[in-house]
């Protein structure tokens, strides 16, 4: 009787176990696939202030006091920025990152066609939001500036007193945006006199920036015949007609102050298809490569020429991520890609 007994309740709690668990992995599993809530921050331009969408792993009405570090990681061409904050949850578990003291923080770049959560957040024309131009309307916003904006916006003590580091995170047509961004900014000095760190991670980007009017030519660089091309050394390929943003430096200007500054390119090693459907094939970014990978080694190999001509060393980090294509996921749920990232920082 006390053996049946027994063993009647090992099956009770078996099946209890396995209904409470049932439950437990459904509401994990219902969690896990519930979409992030985008939230509004104000910034500021100006003096002006205006309202940016965003996705964040932490309520930004409620800022947590021991953050340390903030990740900004701009999204693609297709303005995917809620696949690109699961992405960038994934580099900060695959870099073993937690949001006690790490923010991420994924802008949302809105054109006319999206859906906006505020009337008044900033829209703008198709894809020109990735070449540090203004947004629509009378109260126009320039896309780098939304950066600084962003910068600034972080760097307030208030909202994070112990805030020590920004890294830059720009994938695809973020990568665009970022590395131009890199290049022109001016308020990473100021950023670095308040005692915190400024980094920008430029992965496979369709063009990279360039500041002369050389271009790859049989293994060195050459200026180009401009009958062919004569748009090409216009910005977003060159400096010319260059956008208010970026105006007031020159080439070796821009050069010397953007050597000194800590950069990580990556790309993936399958990221080498010239047919690809949103590689930039215009004649301005043609010159520079006839795929992301080729573009990507061009602009390491045009940075020491530059060196050279410029007499200002530069290095960088750099990584061609093995088995990877263009996807973002590919490049940054790698546990080797975070650990280039954030190696030689705290944890």
């Amino acid at each position: 009787m006390t053996r049946s007994r027994n063993r009647w309740l090992q099956v009770v709690v078996a099946v209890g176990l396995a209904f409470f668990g049932a439950r437990l992995f459904a509401a994990a599993d219902k969690t896990a696939g519930q979409q992030p809530e985008e939230q509004v921050i104000d910034l500021e331009a100006a003096g002006v202030a205006y309202p940016f969408a965003v996705y964040s792993n932490i309520d930004m009405r409620r800022p947590v006091a021991g953050i340390s570090r903030a990740i900004v990681f701009v999204h693609g061409v297709k303005r995917d920025a809620d696949r690109y904050f699961g992405v960038g949850l994934r580099l900060l578990e695959a870099a073993r990152l937690d949001s006690s003291n790490t923010l991420l923080l994924v802008p949302h770049f809105l054109t006319q066609s999206d859906n906006s959560p505020d009337g008044s957040i900033p829209l703008w024309r198709g894809g020109n939001w990735m070449q540090c131009h203004e947004s629509r309307g009378k109260e126009a916003i320039n896309s780098c500036g939304v950066l600084d904006d962003i910068a600034r916006y972080l760097s307030n003590g208030k909202r994070f007193p112990v805030l020590k580091e920004i890294v830059f995170i720009g994938h695809s047509a973020g990568g665009q945006l970022m590395q131009r961004y890199a290049v022109l900014n001016n308020s990473e000095e100021a950023l670095g006199k308040t005692g915190i760190r400024v980094r920008y991670v430029i992965s496979s980007p369709s063009s990279y920036l360039y500041l002369d009017g050389n271009r790859p030519e049989g293994g060195s660089f050459k200026p180009v015949n401009t009958v062919l091309c004569p748009g090409y050394n216009n910005f977003r390929y060159g400096l010319g007609n260059m956008v208010p943003y970026g105006q007031g430096l020159d080439g070796e200007q821009l050069f010397k102050r953007y050597a000194a500054r800590e950069v990580l390119y990556l790309v993936g090693a399958q990221d080498n298809d010239p047919a690809y459907e949103s590689l930039d094939k215009t004649c301005g970014a043609a010159m520079q490569g006839t795929d992301r990978l080729d573009r990507h080694r061009n602009y390491l190999r045009y940075e020491q020429f530059l060196a050279r001509k410029w007499q200002t060393p530069v290095t960088r980090g750099v990584m061609v991520v093995p088995g990877a294509g263009h996807e973002a996921a590919d490049i940054f749920e790698s546990r080797d890609v975070a650990a280039k990232i954030f190696q030689g920082t705290d944890k």
